[in-house]
């Protein structure tokens, strides 16, 4: 990666990772639901009407919009709200890499190596290890939150992974589009229309710059930029940069927020990170194709070039291929073609004789 790029990825996770602290400073002036609608909704428009029309599947869209905008979201901004410090969430929240192992694994046959197992216990050591220093120390019900939204990260990973989007800024967008709705819905039922009213006659300019934040700087700008780098460079070169985000969430919020990190914080870190840098990066185990059948007919073969080509297909599959039979140069009788014919039918002089490869 050149310097510049190098240097995008790193503001990118810086971004994110800041963005945690910027939440926090926002449950301040919102409640969860309504901050997190607002975020949505500010980030949608006027955007939508820039990037273009969808380009996959409006299923894929209102799915991963519940998935993500509404449960992870909904879930992660209830869970601060609750307690769960901003430097801790943005480290919990790191453990969706875990979940989207498993979900892969169970969704799309993924199997994954042992490197990746390994990854998975370590980083669930540490997600145990901040349990205990939260349980201790913390609201326990906002850290559980925090697990679940990370969950639901996970889900909606799997469910991008199915959609394919080609541009993730436009797919990014129009996701944004599908949570505005249920959310102000679940706002107006658990938050109540006059804590929601209240909060937006009270809206000031730090309420404001903080829903641009997390709406702009955030989601547009940096999914933007991470697809961009992502169009341009290996996943396996990109993705190392992610795990920057929680240093930069609990560093940012020890220096605004006053965040203290105690010694058993520090050890679920470096657990969690390593945990996550092993799930994330090392090799996938796809599961074993089955042997290539060899075609009996050309329209078999044509049957199988179609169902590889299916888009509904998950593990890659070996595409058909035309059976050929190599003659030897030295048998004076090969036929010129390399192509096996398929046997003449028998006529009723008598059988055919049965051809053989040489």
């Amino acid at each position: 990666m050149r310097p510049a790029h190098i240097a995008l990825a790193a503001l990118v996770a810086a971004v994110w990772g800041v963005n945690f602290v910027v939440i926090e400073i926002g449950l301040d002036h919102f409640p969860p639901l309504l901050f997190s609608a607002l975020r949505f909704l500010v980030a949608a428009l006027p955007a939508v009407f820039l990037v273009g029309r969808p380009k996959v599947a409006w299923k894929w869209i209102v799915a991963v919009g519940l998935a993500l905008g509404v449960a992870k979201f909904g879930l992660l901004f209830t869970g601060m709200d609750l307690g769960a410090p901003a430097g801790l969430s943005s480290l919990v929240l790191q453990v969706q890499a875990v979940f989207t192992a498993l979900f892969a694994f169970a969704a799309l046959g993924e199997r994954p190596g042992r490197l990746t197992v390994l990854g998975m216990g370590v980083a669930l050591a540490g997600i145990g290890v901040a349990a205990v220093d939260e349980g201790t120390s913390g609201p326990v019900t906002g850290f559980v939150l925090v697990i679940a939204a990370a969950a639901c990260w996970g889900v909606s990973n799997v469910l991008t992974r199915r959609a394919a989007p080609p541009d993730p800024l436009n797919w990014m967008v129009w996701v944004s589009t599908v949570p505005v709705l249920p959310l102000l819905a679940l706002s107006l039922l658990l938050e109540g229309p006059e804590r929601d009213l209240a909060a937006l006659r009270a809206l000031d300019w730090t309420g404001a710059g903080v829903i641009l934040y997390v709406a702009w700087v955030t989601t547009v700008f940096g999914f933007g930029a991470w697809g961009w780098l992502l169009r341009r460079h290996p996943a396996s070169s990109v993705a190392p940069f992610s795990l920057l985000v929680p240093v930069f969430g609990m560093s940012s919020a020890a220096l605004f927020l006053g965040e203290g990190v105690s010694p058993p914080r520090w050890a679920a870190a470096a657990l969690l990170v390593g945990g996550v840098a092993l799930t994330s990066l090392a090799p996938k185990s796809p599961k074993s194709p089955e042997p290539p059948k060899s075609p009996k007919s050309p329209a078999d073969a044509t049957n199988s070039a179609d169902a590889t080509n299916s888009a509904d297909a998950v593990v890659p599959v070996v595409p058909a291929v035309t059976v050929v039979t190599v003659v030897p140069a030295r048998s004076p009788q090969a036929p010129k073609s390399l192509v096996r014919e398929a046997p003449a039918p028998v006529s009723s002089g008598g059988p055919a004789r049965e051809e053989r490869p040489a």
